[in-house]
């Protein structure tokens, strides 16, 4: 398990180790978007790792997609934010959070106006939103106009000035998992026919834009961008073409010389290796080598390592129910075993409560 330990340099960031810990949703924010002490806990409990990438945050108010998750376009939410990353710095760790915008992956509950969720076409999720009242459906989202586009790239680039200013290392940009810019990137949700849809370029163009904006308020090396190229119908988005997509989309994201790429697997080594062939830079792995392989394990990692498919190894459900993860790595374990009836919401129950070896 040695390589996980060695040292590793990208961006502006020089990392102890090339343990990851992937962003994940937990819902234990406060109705106005600003993360709480239990947050500051939980966060600082996780420092070992060489870098923590936080939970989804949202860029604006129309990125929320879910309740109870953090924002970063208000002040009192950049001061709340700040207690958590001078927190890690203190245990020497190093902290990006991820900017997601939800899209049609939203509700008019969730905002002040009442209004439609966005999107780059009026074509529903077909999933749902919980709320304390009961499950809601995603509506048909409103599609968004060009210049509707632009004020959201901008609104990306604002939320990562404010990231900076509450004390993040970095930002990580959320192009997976069915949300706004994988939306934009799938002919399966984007079915415009102006110069954000249609060929592959055309449907990168939106995360490309959101990179380059960010790179250009905060420097490219302390930007992310995480993908998750095939992933099935997560959130109903689909891809039918995903070699020729992911290849128009690293082309354009490739001359910004991001901090990295942050792939999460979905059980295809040979889209991997693809992404692999063609990014230039370095890249974080969140490795699921075959179908079978959720959640993830140490060797994993290892071993995409050692194939040299990635440079540093991602990992979630380990990370949250193990706050001391390099060390029981270390230890060749034992490790907890996560409890998925207190991911989403709730207090310190599932949250700050797991027990670190003695």
């Amino acid at each position: 398990m040695r390589e996980l330990f060695e040292p590793l340099s990208t961006g502006k960031l020089e990392l102890s180790n090339r343990l990851v810990m992937a962003p994940m949703t937990r819902s234990r924010a406060v109705d106005d978007g600003k993360v709480t002490e239990l947050t500051v806990d939980y966060y600082r409990q996780r420092a070992s790792a060489g870098l923590i990438v936080s939970e989804a945050t949202q860029p604006s108010v129309r990125g929320q997609g879910y309740i109870w998750t953090p924002g970063l376009h208000a002040d009192d939410q950049v001061k709340a934010w700040r207690s958590v990353t001078d927190a890690v710095h203190a245990e020497g760790g190093r902290i990006f959070v991820q900017l997601m915008h939800t899209g049609r992956v939203g509700h008019p509950v969730l905002y002040p106006d009442g209004g439609l969720p966005v999107a780059p076409s009026p074509i529903a999720s077909g999933g749902r939103l919980f709320t304390p009242d009961g499950m809601l459906d995603h509506p048909v989202p409103r599609e968004l106009t060009p210049d509707e586009i632009a004020e959201t790239v901008q609104d990306f680039a604002a939320a990562a000035r404010n990231a900076i200013e509450a004390g993040f290392d970095g930002v990580e940009l959320h192009g997976a998992n069915g949300y706004l810019i994988h939306q934009f990137l799938a002919d399966g949700s984007n079915h415009r026919t102006d110069a954000y849809g249609g060929t592959v370029e055309n449907r990168a163009r939106f995360g490309v834009e959101v990179a380059r904006a960010v790179a250009d308020a905060i420097g490219g090396a302390r930007v992310g961008f995480r993908v998750s190229p095939g992933g099935g119908t997560e959130n109903g988005v689909v891809e039918s073409d995903t070699p020729e997509l992911y290849s128009a989309l690293l082309a354009g994201l490739a001359p910004l010389d991001l901090a990295y790429l942050h792939v999460l697997e979905v059980g295809d080594r040979t889209t991997t290796r693809h992404i692999r062939a063609e990014w230039p830079g370095t890249l974080i792995l969140n490795p699921h080598p075959t179908p079978d392989s959720f959640p993830s394990r140490p060797e994993y990692g290892v071993e995409a390592l050692r194939e040299g498919l990635a440079d540093a190894v991602a990992f979630g459900e380990l990370w949250l129910a193990n706050p001391d993860l390099p060390a029981r790595i270390r230890a060749g374990g034992p490790y907890n075993k996560a409890d998925s009836a207190t991911f989403y919401g709730g207090d310190h129950n599932g949250y700050t409560d797991y027990p670190v070896l003695k």
